[in-house]
């Protein structure tokens, strides 16, 4: 998911624009944006965790001063007001807001994106059918265990994230996308129960 936010930049974000990431962690999206789009654009990299916020910071702060400026936000990304957007980017970040308040945030980010600009929605989804939901969720984990993750330490990201995380379908999310305007929605990118979407006004 990350090298296509590094392609979506190289071709969606135009000079003197702006790039959102929103829910941006460490900054791995906003650094692929960065290396990929004009040197002018400015990206705002936003996240309401002050322990990420501090620690991309600092590592923004020691990069050299090539490429596309980086402002990094601590605020909750439901008060980011995006604006003159060509690309806003959702990696696994929707998810965490309430259902109910989802429509009218991605119609907010929507208004904010220019014509011919671009969403990267990258979500864990669920599934209609019960036993569909349950061989993803199981494949996911075998996968996990696979590379490494203990029993115990699925286990406690299951637990900790189970009220938190509230997963749709696929199409819940292609639907809302087409409400908020989008005239192109294409799903691109699913592995078990996690799915990208690239949405262009």
């Amino acid at each position: 998911m990350l090298s296509m936010i590094g392609q979506c930049a190289e071709t969606y974000v135009l000079p003197d624009t702006n790039v959102y990431d929103l829910g941006c962690s460490l900054g791995a999206a906003t650094f692929a944006v960065q290396q990929n789009a004009p040197s002018d654009c400015r990206i705002h990299a936003v996240d309401s965790s002050a322990a990420m916020v501090t620690r991309l910071r600092r590592i923004v702060s020691e990069q050299s001063s090539e490429g596309a400026a980086v402002e990094v936000h601590k605020t909750d990304i439901r008060e980011i007001a995006v604006r003159n957007a060509s690309l806003v980017v959702l990696n696994l970040t929707l998810q965490f807001l309430p259902p109910e308040e989802r429509d009218s945030f991605v119609h907010g980010v929507a208004a904010g994106i220019l014509p011919g600009g671009a969403m990267l929605l990258s979500e864990k989804i669920s599934f209609a059918d019960a036993a569909e939901n349950r061989l993803m969720t199981r494949l996911h984990h075998d996968f996990k265990r696979a590379h490494g993750y203990s029993h115990l330490e699925i286990a406690q990201k299951r637990t900790a994230i189970e009220n938190r995380l509230v997963p749709e379908t696929l199409e819940t999310h292609i639907e809302r996308l087409r409400r908020a305007g989008f005239s192109t929605i294409c799903p691109w990118f699913q592995c078990f129960n996690f799915a990208s979407v690239l949405a262009v006004k």
